[in-house]
């Protein structure tokens, strides 16, 4: 994996970990409570996808 689709999928799950915080806490993008189960399991998922781009970089050095 390249240097930039690392930092690429780093600043993805930075704003998709952004997006839903917010619909969590402010229920702006989505609407909010009706479904707070996504938004839990999205910002479990991003914070997947965060960590394996850290990983792929952390290999690259």
């Amino acid at each position: 994996m390249e240097k930039w689709m690392c930092y690429a999928a780093l600043g993805t799950a930075a704003v998709m970990v952004l997006v839903f915080l917010l619909d969590l806490i402010v229920e702006f993008p989505f609407g909010g409570s009706a479904f707070s189960f996504v938004d839990i399991f999205g910002i479990i998922a991003s914070g997947v996808v965060g960590y394996l781009g850290y990983s792929a970089l952390r290999d690259l050095k």
